[in-house]
């Protein structure tokens, strides 16, 4: 018996039972596609993330107060915080780091901005005019923070664009006065649309001078420092010296230093682990295939008994008995991995006509795998019928017993 002869038997056994051998190869297309979009999801998320820090350039570092044991986890969170960060110590930086292209000082709250009667809740960001070049910002209109000393108090602010829309609907905002809290400020700039990045909504912040920030917040110490080098080759040592330099300012080193590469890496192995699991937890879905595969073929080989014994009595060896059923569950598994994988990567382009921001792929790994453990599981869950199939004794099941 030939490949092509095997492969035409199974096919004619299989078109003889439609409805059943459907549903199966349904089973095992539901498995897949679980497979393909969770996978998807995953993936997606892990670019999504990365390219959120990816989109601020390759040479950011961040500094904060207080000290994080675990490198490469996002700073501040559980770490004490016995000294302020202050605009003396980002002073001392700027004046200390080498190859050092801006450093950006920041302060943050939440306040109420308001034109006549109308007013919105929104971040305020305390900073300098290196915070444009350090975020990787533009104006639409006006100007940006002027150059002036990093401990200027001036009462200007640059409106992100949604703040602008908002307060100045179809009118020019800049050069018009806003209220900060209890601050009159002058807008001097909008910001161009960018909407969220690394968790903030830029379209919904108001920037204002770092040092009048401190004092709207009555605050000491600053939110954070970014430092932008002119490479990614000198973040290691720029950190190492920011480190030395706040240490012998503040006697302990309180502070701790993130590289954007850090935080990436440790981000996307996170993720990527996340896809595995998810891709894990839908593959299980195939197992019930498998049994639902496993169940059509016992069925099969007890209505086909009598063909079973005719394919015996003239010579058919075991083994070409065992290839004809195993043929038939693979097939079925193969082509419910195609239908799977085609369903799956529809599924997706519909997802990403709806959120076209969101980077939604389909994993080359994973449809391979999607497809490699159909076939996979049609070979081992149509074993057990297909060694039924060879035990048979061929004059009971000519007679149909």
């Amino acid at each position: 018996m030939t490949l092509i002869d095997l492969g035409q038997f199974a096919l004619t056994a299989l078109n003889r039972h439609r409805v059943r051998t459907s549903f199966s190869l349904v089973g095992v297309a539901i498995g897949v596609t679980a497979v393909v979009l969770l996978t998807s999801l995953g993936e997606g998320a892990r670019r999504y993330v990365t390219g959120q820090f990816a989109s601020l350039g390759s040479n950011l570092i961040v500094i904060v107060p207080g000290r994080n044991e675990t490198t490469g986890t996002y700073p501040g969170v559980g770490a004490g915080v016995p000294n302020d960060l202050t605009l003396d110590d980002a002073l001392a930086l700027e004046r200390g780091l080498p190859r050092l292209r801006v450093l950006a000082p920041i302060s943050m709250g939440n306040e109420t901005v308001s034109s006549g009667n109308r007013s919105r809740q929104v971040i305020v960001v305390g900073s300098t005019r290196s915070f444009l070049d350090a975020r990787e910002l533009r104006m639409a209109r006006g100007e940006f923070l002027p150059e002036n000393e990093i401990n200027w108090t001036g009462q200007v602010a640059v409106l992100g664009a949604g703040v602008a829309d908002e307060l100045f609907p179809g009118e020019r905002a800049v050069g018009r006065t806003v209220r900060v809290g209890d601050w009159r400020m002058r807008v001097i700039g909008v910001l161009a649309s960018f909407g969220t990045q690394i968790g903030m909504d830029l379209d919904a912040i108001t920037i204002i001078p770092v040092a009048t920030g401190l004092r709207m917040f009555d605050r000491s110490s600053l939110f954070r420092i970014l430092v932008k080098t002119h490479s990614s080759g000198d973040m290691s040592g720029v950190c190492d010296r920011a480190i030395e330099i706040l240490t012998e300012r503040h006697d302990e080193e309180d502070v701790t230093c993130v590289t954007q590469e850090s935080v990436v890496s440790s981000l996307s192995s996170i993720l990527g682990v996340l896809t595995l699991a998810l891709g894990g937890i839908a593959a299980v879905s195939l197992s019930v295939a498998g049994i639902g595969i496993m169940n059509v073929m016992l069925v099969s080989v007890s209505e086909r008994r009598q063909e079973i014994g005719l394919l015996k009595a003239v010579g058919a060896r075991s083994g070409q008995i065992l290839a004809v059923f195993l043929t038939e569950a693979v097939l079925i598994s193969v082509s419910g991995g195609v239908v799977g994988l085609l369903l799956g990567r529809a599924v997706v382009s519909i997802v990403l006509w709806i959120f076209p921001s969101f980077p939604l792929v389909v994993p080359l790994w994973a449809a391979v795998a999607a497809l490699a453990t159909s076939v996979v599981v049609g070979v081992i869950f149509g074993t057990l019928p297909a060694r039924r199939a060879t035990q048979l004794d061929p004059v009971a099941a000519l007679a149909g017993r």
